[in-house]
Order: structure tokens, then C-alpha cells, then sequence
């Protein structure tokens, strides 16, 4: 296990140095996402990600802190999820001291400025309606709705139109100051190591002053068989529909999570894998139909997403229903297992030539688990998956009664669009 080291604050930072690479990965990770939030703030840790490149003290506008960085050609951006907000510079290594001073300015410094959160309410209520009006990118957020109805984990990361409206400047900075706090915090820099970095962490983030540990989210819990889907739809008059399946599964901690991520890409995780030679290449009915499993701390998803033929929506479904029935009770090859752990190990050595994946690999852990395993302990973890782990996986997370659906397509009704499913017939 790599060992984390703490600031003075307490403060959790991994320091990753690899050789092969001039740049630098600075990532500062918060523990706190739209899951968090109560109705006054939905929205808000999104929200506050824009604010944080607004203008800080000393550097009072957005075009002091993009000029800071563009300078040296640096790469640098922010994501908000439902369980972390994520800030990085990816710069020359040796200039890795100019990207920890602008984040730990831009992070507890920045002003919010009531004029320029008004200006971006705007900018994000038309990022919402880009998404909205995107069917690849809403359906991600379809399917959440679905399978997560009722509770903040199946909410819209970026709010709705009239809750970025509504917020209060002062509900939303006192959400920031109650999980924007050293307890909540991760730092990674990886890559060209600058002589003197520590010291740097503990000079700027580790003089953060400590907090009390904030309330976490209401843990989600487990979905009931129903003798119908969850549904979430959005129609629109088109020829090609999107459309999400999701099964529930095991939280992030859980030790069937390597298994999961090799049912999930032997089922659609490329171009040879099962769904997208029987649904593409044998049939024609998509040019594209993937699937993968993730999870959350608490509950995790095997979920498939494809752009379908709506006049052959019920061969297409068919063959999906054929290929989950077929793996959920024959299981695996050998060859495919095989195949697939050689996949990963690829993706993983590739990825690990970048300075932002490795940043985010050690960051992510140490956040939401408390703790991080090398890349060749996950290796030697998924090494160790049988064709009985992935068929066991399989059975437990494929149960079409604990099924959600989501589409974007011609259907004004619910049962207009299940009848095109096998398993409600």
C-alpha cells in the first residue's frame, strides 16, 4: 500500500514521483459532491467549482488566474461528481510550485463575488440545457434518475435551471466552509517532483486551520425487486434513440468490485466484446453500445448505454436480453477471461505513463477509501478473478427485477416504451 503522508492541519497529500515524464500533476480533491446537498444548494458543489476560477485576493480576476497558468502551456480544469470536486493543473514540473500556489489560492481564497455569481448562473443554466439537449451525455444522468429516485444520489449534478436561480450566495458559501476543510481534503502531485514541494504543501494547504468533520450523505441502501423497470424517458421525434439498462450492485469497497469490472467489459467494453459483435457487427442495429460497471461508496451499477434504430428497438433488445441471460448462466470462457485481464493490464500500464491519471488513481482511493493500493496490487487483485467469481457476479447483479430503463426517444408514455423490452412481456 502506498502510505499517505498528513500537513500540520492534518491534511492528507500522496507525492508520486515516476520517471519518464518533465510534466507535473498538482490534483486537490474534496470530498463532496451534489449527493451532499440539501434542496437550498442543489447545484451548489457544481457551482462552486465554476466560482473557484472567478478571482481570488491577489489575483482578482478570471484573467489573472488563466494568465498564471497559461503562461507555461499548463493544462488545467475541475469536475464535480456526486461524491468528490476535483481541481488540477497538469504543468512542466519544474513550474509545479507556480499550479500549488494557484490552487491553494483559487481553493480558500477565492472571493465570490455576488456580480460574478450572477453572471455564472447563466453560463451554467445553458450548460445544463447543452446536456439536456445532448442524448449521448443526458442519458448518463437518465439512468441515475432512474435506478437512484428519491434520494440525492438520483439528482442532476449541475442543479435545475430554477435552483441556480434561487441559491443564496450566503447558503452556498457556508456549504463550501463546512466541507471545504483539511478532514475533507486530498492532495496528489505526481510526476516530476520539484525539490522543495513539501514544504510547499505545508507553507499553502497546510495552513488551512482545521474544522470539525462535517455530516456525510445519507447512505442510499438497497433497491427492491419490482415486477416492473424504473423508468426515466425524455421524449423527443427522433429516428435513433439512446437508451440506458443499469442493474444495482456492490458499494466501491466491496472485494467483488475486480470481478464486476471484467463481467462489465467482456459484456460491452470494446470493440471485440460481446454486445458489440452481436448488436453491431452480426445485426447493424448501432454504431456504438458499450458497458462498464462503476460503483459509489455505498451501491455501485453494471449498466449499458446504446444509440438504437427505433424501428428495431425490439430485435435490438432482444439480443441484449439473449446476451445477459447467456453470461448470467453460462458465465465466461477462459480465453475471454484471459483476454480480458491482459485488456486491463494494458489500460493500466498505459495510463500510467500519464502524471493526471496517476494523480487521480492514488487521489480518488485515498479519498473515498482511506486508503490506496499500487497499481500492481490492483493488478495482481484482478489477476487473481475465476470464472467462477465472474459468473457468481454475474447471477447476483443481472436480476431484471431489480432493472432500471432509461431512453430519449419517441415515447410519451411509459408503457409505450417498456413494450419494446422482453422482460416486461
Amino acid at each position: 500500500m502506498q502510505k499517505v503522508r498528513k500537513l500540520k492541519n492534518g491534511m492528507r497529500v500522496h507525492l508520486v514521483p515516476f520517471t519518464g515524464t518533465d510534466a507535473a500533476t498538482v490534483l486537490v480533491l474534496t470530498k463532496v459532491g451534489s449527493r451532499y446537498e440539501d434542496d437550498k444548494v442543489w447545484g451548489g458543489s457544481h457551482f462552486i467549482e465554476h466560482l473557484m476560477f472567478k478571482g481570488t485576493k491577489r489575483r482578482p480576476n478570471t484573467i489573472d488566474i488563466s494568465k498564471t497558468i497559461e503562461r507555461y502551456g499548463a493544462l488545467y480544469n475541475a469536475y464535480t461528481g456526486k461524491d468528490l470536486t476535483g481541481y488540477y493543473v497538469k504543468i512542466d514540473g519544474d513550474k509545479s510550485d507556480v499550479a500549488i500556489d494557484l490552487l491553494h489560492d483559487m481553493i480558500f481564497h477565492s472571493k465570490f463575488d455576488a456580480r460574478e455569481m450572477n453572471r455564472e448562473r447563466g453560463v451554467i443554466i445553458e450548460e445544463i440545457k447543452m446536456y439536456e439537449e445532448n442524448p449521448i451525455m443526458h442519458i448518463g444522468d437518465l439512468i441515475e434518475e432512474a435506478m437512484f429516485d428519491g434520494s440525492t444520489l438520483g439528482r442532476e449534478i449541475a442543479g435545475t435551471p430554477e435552483t441556480m436561480r434561487t441559491m443564496k450566495r450566503s447558503d452556498l458559501i457556508a456549504y463550501r466552509d463546512r466541507y471545504y476543510v483539511p478532514s475533507e481534503m486530498v492532495v496528489v502531485v505526481a510526476g516530476a517532483i520539484k525539490p522543495g514541494t513539501w514544504s510547499l504543501l505545508q507553507k499553502t494547504f497546510g495552513s488551512v486551520k482545521t474544522k470539525d468533520q462535517p455530516e456525510s450523505f445519507v447512505p442510499f441502501g438497497d433497491l427492491p425487486e419490482r415486477k416492473r423497470p424504473r423508468v426515466a424517458r425524455q421524449y423527443k421525434d427522433l429516428q435513433q434513440i439512446q437508451v440506458a439498462l443499469a442493474f444495482p450492485t456492490v458499494g466501491s469497497l466491496h472485494e467483488d468490485v475486480p470481478a464486476l469490472m471484467i463481467l462489465g467489459r467482456i459484456l460491452g467494453g470494446g470493440m471485440s466484446s460481446r454486445l458489440f459483435i452481436e448488436v453491431r457487427e452480426k445485426r447493424g442495429l448501432c454504431y456504438s453500445i458499450r458497458s462498464w460497471a462503476e460503483a459509489y461508496e455505498d451501491i455501485g451499477k453494471l449498466i449499458i448505454t446504446s444509440g438504437l434504430d427505433a424501428q428495431r428497438l425490439d430485435v435490438a433488445m432482444k439480443t441484449i436480453w439473449s446476451e445477459l441471460k447467456k453470461i448470467r448462466r453460462d458465465g465466461v470462457t477462459a480465453q475471454e477471461l484471459r483476454f480480458m485481464k491482459d485488456h486491463i493490464a494494458g489500460l493500466m500500464k498505459l495510463a500510467n505513463e500519464n502524471s493526471y491519471q496517476r494523480a487521480e488513481f492514488y487521489g480518488k482511493q485515498e479519498l473515498l477509501k482511506g486508503s490506496v493500493e499500487t497499481p500492481e496490487q490492483r493488478l495482481k487483485k484482478i489477476r487473481a478473478v475465476t470464472r467462477a467469481d465472474v459468473k457468481r457476479v454475474a447471477q447476483e447483479a443481472i436480476n431484471f427485477k431489480k432493472l432500471s430503463i432509461a431512453a430519449i426517444g419517441p415515447y410519451k408514455t411509459d408503457a409505450a416504451l417498456l413494450k419494446h423490452f422482453p422482460v416486461i412481456r
